[in-house]
């Protein structure tokens, strides 16, 4: 059977050939489904290289179908891209009308579609109720109440960017707004041992008159003219923060006799906004005389004195304010300059009161017309009577004086102890305390750094005592080398030390307690032998009573 099968294929490939017909160009159409139908065996498409099928023999078994035919798409797609019966295939030849006829499908299934969508009852069912409405009425209000919001903030922003850097830095903060943390804490954050820190905004003014002695010291030495403009962007690029003439005011008013300050013109400037007949500020260093040179430099070594001078001048500012300070305690208190060595501890540095600035000199003003009076005066002649007479009556009415404009100034009132706190208290008692803590905090504010650096490793000996006897009693020795108590102090005190610095603590606690703690040098080594025997809180006693006796 499948010999006759194979005989069959080859009779049937060997037919004769067939009359091709001529080839026709197609027009450009949009290609569909129906194209890629199967065609009817004998007669294949114009052009084609394949070879046509021969038809199947009715007495042979029908064959399984391709796997491209076994593929099936779903119901509406089956039914878009029907492929009509063999009838219908075999009796078009030519594939455009099968597209057409599945183009017409299309549309009229889409048809249908919309008919359907367009019926009142789907209508009825797409209509929302009421409270979806109202629902839909209350967000858009919602999102026109933002919107609005929206405009009016940024109409705000644009309003602040438009406002000029100068007039921001000049304003004064409002009352309730606090200067930042750095600046009202400055003092307390310096290292110790402390000393007589100068206010954060008296640094500031420190680093830019180094900064603006630095700048116009180069100028200066090339005989080139000093301007403010030129000085301004030289200082403003080394310290990073803002430099106007009024740090210029502040510099004068601390140290007058640093700078020559003049208006001048004339002076060659190559930027576009500033014009050769215009003013500048003009900056010249005032040195001494002494120099021996026929053109005076600003060298190095001047540099350095007048920053040391500068730094001095604002140190007895300070110290103006302190004394100041001392004067209006209730029990006044007054410290020589010589002696102090610290501020008082309810001294607030960095709340010091801003220097005033001194005037600088200014560009000759031009005549200008301000006022009515004036504008009447000089063209007179030039306006209509009518003119004349409302400038008349506004010169009058400007000339009058307004009695609404006066304010009177308030009272300055004294601050005043509150006494509900301490009423029903003997009132030498409490002058008696006072006096007391008085002459404690001017101890405090006359000691040296030596005292300073003393009393703080007194206050640090009653918590090393009890850790020393722990490391006698741990190691469970009459006797231990310096290095190896150091050592092991080092590992359990709670802040960290050296060596070295644990060594000077011991030295002093021998110095104060000689009985319990002693020393014994034998060749190279230093010992040390423990009383573990004495009582540890008489020990604590007896070194708080040492250190109170050192701080008065």
């Amino acid at each position: 059977m499948e010999q006759r099968r194979v005989t069959d294929f080859f009779a049937h490939r060997r037919l004769g050939p067939r009359a091709v017909p001529p080839r026709a160009k197609l027009p450009c159409r949009t290609p569909s489904p129906a194209e890629h139908a199967p065609r009817a065996p004998g007669s294949a498409p114009s052009g084609s290289r394949k070879r046509a099928r021969p038809p199947a023999d009715p007495g042979q078994p029908k064959a399984p179908p391709p796997a491209r035919r076994r593929l099936r798409l779903s119901a509406d797609a089956g039914e878009t891209y029907s492929l009509g019966s063999p009838a219908d295939l075999d009796s078009s030849a030519d594939p455009r009308p099968r597209a057409c006829s599945s183009l017409g499908t299309k549309v009229q299934k889409v048809t249908v579609s919309a008919d359907q969508l367009s019926s009142p009852a789907a209508s009825q069912d797409k209509v929302p109720p009421t409270d979806t409405i109202s629902e839909l009425q209350s967000c858009l209000q919602r999102a026109r109440e933002l919107g609005a919001r929206v405009q009016a903030l940024r109409a705000k922003k644009d309003a602040e960017s438009l406002c000029p850097p100068e007039t921001e830095h000049h304003a004064e903060p409002p009352c309730g707004e606090k200067l930042p943390a750095y600046q009202r804490f400055h003092a307390l954050a310096q290292p110790s041992p402390p000393g007589l820190v100068l206010p954060y905004k008296y640094q500031v003014l420190a680093e830019m008159f180094r900064s603006m002695d630095t700048i116009v010291g180069m100028l200066f030495n090339r005989a080139e003219t000093v301007t403010f403009a030129k000085v301004k962007q030289g200082v403003q690029d080394m310290i990073r923060k803002r430099f106007e003439e009024h740090n210029v005011g502040q510099i004068k008013t601390v140290y007058p006799a640093s700078y020559c300050f003049r208006q001048e013109r004339n002076i060659p400037t190559f930027k576009d906004g500033v014009r050769r007949s215009d003013y500048q500020l003009t900056i010249e260093p005032l040195l001494d005389q002494e120099t021996s040179s026929a053109v005076p430099q600003l060298t190095a070594s001047h540099l350095l004195q007048r920053r040391q001078v500068f730094g001095q001048k604002l140190l007895e500012r300070a110290r103006e304010h302190h004394k100041a300070f001392l004067a209006s305690l209730s029990p006044p208190m007054e410290v020589p300059d010589d002696q102090l060595t610290r501020w008082h501890p309810r001294f607030n540095v960095d709340e010091v009161p801003d220097i005033e600035p001194a005037e600088l000199p200014q560009p000759p003003t031009l005549e200008k017309l301000s006022t009515a009076q004036e504008v009447l005066a000089r063209a007179r002649s030039l306006m209509s009577p009518r003119m004349e007479k409302a400038l008349s009556q506004l010169a009058l009415r400007s000339a009058e004086p307004s009695s609404s404009a006066l304010l009177a100034s308030p009272p300055a009132t004294s601050p005043t102890t509150p006494t509900g706190a301490l009423k029903g208290v003997s009132q030498d008692l409490l002058e008696r305390v006072r006096a007391k803590e008085a002459q404690k905090q001017l101890a405090q504010m006359t000691r040296c750094p030596e005292q300073e650096l003393r009393l703080q490793r007194l206050e640090r000996l009653p918590e090393l005592a009890r850790v020393l006897r722990s490391v006698f009693v741990s190691e469970r020795k009459p006797a231990l080398t310096m290095a190896v108590v150091c050592a092991r102090m080092v590992g359990s005190y709670r802040t960290s030390m050296s060596p070295g610095e644990m060594e000077k603590h011991l030295l002093l606690l021998s110095e104060l307690l000689p009985d319990w703690l002693s020393f014994h040098h034998i060749r190279t080594d230093t010992y040390i032998k423990l009383d573990k025997a004495a009582d540890l809180a008489s020990i604590t006693m007896r070194l708080a009573v040492l250190t109170r006796a050192e701080e008065k």
